[in-house]
């Protein structure tokens, strides 16, 4: 990754670009944190270059009111993420199994044709 012109910090993701362009609803968001999970518990099938990019948009997005998730799943997100511990890793799988069950089928599968459509086709 190129850094920002005059930061000397790394640009950002396309997908974060995209993401804050998009302006994510509080479903969205909660979506994305949904596949944020599966992706920690590593139940995800994307590619590699897909999951990169869905975890660049959760980092641009989690700061925005969501009614599903609060602090405790971002922390224990960012604990996963540092940290792949099995206690983090099972706290991340417990939380997975909560939220595919929180949020509606239908609306995840509008999520996905939302990311799809918007970033990847």
């Amino acid at each position: 990754m190129s850094a920002a012109p005059g930061t000397g910090k790394p640009a950002p993701h396309p997908a974060a670009l995209w993401a804050i362009e998009a302006g994510f609803n509080p479903e969205q968001v909660d979506c994305t944190t949904a596949v944020v999970l599966k992706i920690l518990d590593n139940k995800c099938k994307m590619l590699p270059g897909e999951m990169d990019a869905v975890m660049a948009i959760y980092d641009a997005v989690r700061h925005r009111p969501a009614p599903l998730f609060g602090r405790a799943v971002h922390e224990a997100i960012d604990a996963a993420r540092r940290y792949s511990t099995p206690a983090a890793l099972d706290a991340i799988h417990r939380l997975r199994v909560d939220a595919e069950a929180a949020i509606p089928k239908p609306v995840m599968k509008a999520y996905k044709a939302f990311l799809r459509d918007g970033l990847f086709g």
